[in-house]
Parts: structure tokens; sequence; C-alpha cells
């Protein structure tokens, strides 16, 4: 911790939020119930983060390529790179062992946080299915979890997203505010 951590908070400082990782593994244990409800874990799992044009940040890309590809071995969770039409970088990956997915995607948030880059973590997907696909987006700026279901086109089932939220309440940390369910639209799995 440095000066400026310390001084930021009594001078007003406008730096950017750190990545919360804390509520990330209850997805992996509340897997479990969400099955048992009717809604199986998908075998895609993602993240998503605003790119920096810096050596030190392609330098932790090419450092989560090589864990990711280190781990595939043992694991055998694909992965890829994709860039949206937002311009955000996703990590996709692949896997039946659920467990290997959320793994996979607190590695490669563990990575850029320790690189310092953990203030362009926006957020990690993970989808299920059921009577309908939902997404469970995990939001880094404040460590909780919310339903997104998208309906046909650019719009969302906010009806079945409200009862997704009662549901699992229990189970996962869920952001309260809805007004902070932001719709991640595009999602590339």
């Amino acid at each position: 911790m440095g000066l400026r951590d310390i001084l930021g908070p009594l001078l007003g400082s406008s730096s950017i939020p750190g990545a919360t990782h804390d509520g990330l593994f209850a997805i992996a244990s509340a897997g479990i119930s969400l099955e048992s409800r009717g809604m199986r874990p998908g075998r895609a799992g993602g993240i998503c983060f605003r790119p920096v044009d810096s050596a030190p940040f392609r330098e932790a890309q090419e450092e989560i390529r090589d864990l990711l590809s280190l781990s595939s071995h043992e694991t055998g969770t694909g992965f890829r790179f994709e860039e949206d039409e937002f311009r955000f970088t996703w990590v996709i990956l692949e896997d039946e062992d659920f467990d290997d997915l959320v793994t996979g995607v607190h590695l490669i948030s563990q990575t850029l946080t320790e690189q310092g880059f953990g203030a362009y973590l926006l957020c990690a997907v993970f989808r299920f299915e059921g009577e309908q696909a939902v997404y469970w987006i995990y939001s880094f700026k404040n460590g909780k979890f919310y339903p997104f279901i998208p309906d046909d086109g650019k719009r969302r089932d906010t009806a079945a997203e409200l009862r997704a939220k009662t549901f699992f309440a229990r189970e996962l940390p869920v952001e309260e505010e809805m007004e902070r369910w932001y719709p991640v639209w595009g999602i590339p799995f």
C-alpha cells in the first residue's frame, strides 16, 4: 500500500475502483442448486474486460494465454480470445466440468488484478440452460451476480429475471439494485 492509497480517499481520489473477486466462486456451489431446479450449467463461460493499449497489458494477456494453455493440458478446458462489437475483449472457456470454467475465469481475473489491471475487468458470464437460457453475470465492480435473460432482439425478459433472482438469492450474492443489472448484449457463447 502506497502513500497514494492512504491519501487518495482523504484527498478525493478519482481512481477507478478495483475488482472484487470474493463472490465469484459462489456460482460453483450454486450450480448444484441451480441444476436441481432445472437449470443446467452450460459448457461455456467467459470473462470480459476493457483492453489497454500498453506493453504491460499485452504481457499480461500473454501470461493468461500461457496459463490457460498449461491448465488446459490438465483440465481439457478449451479457450479463445474474441473482441466484441464494443471493442471489449472476451476470453471464452469451454469445458464439460463447470467447476473448471469457474476456476478458469478466476485465474484470468486474478492474473489481470495481480498485474495491475483489475479495474479493467467488466464481468464474468456463466450460461445456464433450462426453459430458456439464463446468463448469470458477475460484476467485478461490486462482487455480485445478477440474471440476464435476453429475449428476441435487444429486449430482455425482466419478469423471468426477477423470478430467477427470487429463486437463487439464497444461493448467490445477488445484486439487489436492479438498475445495476446492466444488459450484456452480444455474449459470444
